[in-house]
C-alpha cells in the first residue's frame, strides 16, 4: 500500500481517519485513466473498519477527499464496488453518486468471480477544464484546510467498545 501512496503523492490525495491510535478508515484517489483526455477524472475508493460502520467516517472520509479533488480541479470521481454490497452502494448514492454500469464477473476474490458496480459523481460543472488538475502541493498549502478536515472528523459519533 505504501507503494500506491507514494506513486500519487503529488496528484491524488489519501486520507486515514484514525481515532485513539487506531485507524477506522481510509479514503483515496487515484487516476482514472493515464491518457491525458481523462486527467479531471479520478476512481476513488474507502474503506471503514468494521467497528466504526454507520458511525460517518466513510461520509467523513469522503466529504474531505471530494472537498480537496473540487480545489485541485477534478471534475468527475468514479467508484467501482464488488457487488454485492448494500452497504458501500448506499453509502455512495447517500453522497451523490449515480449509477453508471456494472461490468459482469470482472473481479476474482473470496474464490469466486464478481460483478462491479460502476458509480459517477460529477464534482464540479467546468464547460472547459484548466490546463491541469493542481498538484496537491499547492491545495495543502490553502488555509482553510484544517477547519476542513475538523469539520468532517466532528461529524463523525464512533461508540466506543
Amino acid at each position: 500500500m505504501e507503494r500506491r501512496i507514494q506513486a500519487q503523492a503529488n496528484t491524488h490525495p489519501w486520507l486515514v481517519f484514525e481515532r485513539d491510535a487506531a485507524v477506522l478508515g481510509y479514503a483515496y484517489a487515484s487516476p482514472h485513466r493515464a491518457r491525458a483526455a481523462y486527467q479531471w477524472s479520478a476512481e476513488v475508493s474507502v474503506y471503514v473498519d468494521p467497528r466504526a460502520h454507520r458511525s460517518g467516517v466513510g461520509r467523513a472520509l469522503y466529504t474531505a477527499l471530494f472537498d480537496l479533488l473540487r480545489r485541485q480541479h477534478y471534475v468527475n470521481a468514479f467508484a467501482g464496488i464488488t457487488l454485492p454490497n448494500p452497504s458501500s452502494v448506499g453509502l455512495h448514492e447517500a453522497m451523490g453518486f449515480i449509477p453508471i454500469g456494472v461490468f459482469r464477473q470482472i473481479g476474482f476474490k473470496f474464490d469466486r468471480w464478481h460483478d462491479v458496480a460502476w458509480l459517477q459523481l460529477r464534482l464540479r460543472e467546468d464547460p472547459r477544464p484548466v490546463s491541469s488538475p493542481l498538484p496537491l502541493a499547492d491545495v495543502w498549502r490553502m488555509d482553510d484546510l484544517s477547519a476542513m478536515f475538523a469539520e468532517c472528523a466532528g461529524r463523525v459519533s464512533v461508540r466506543e467498545s
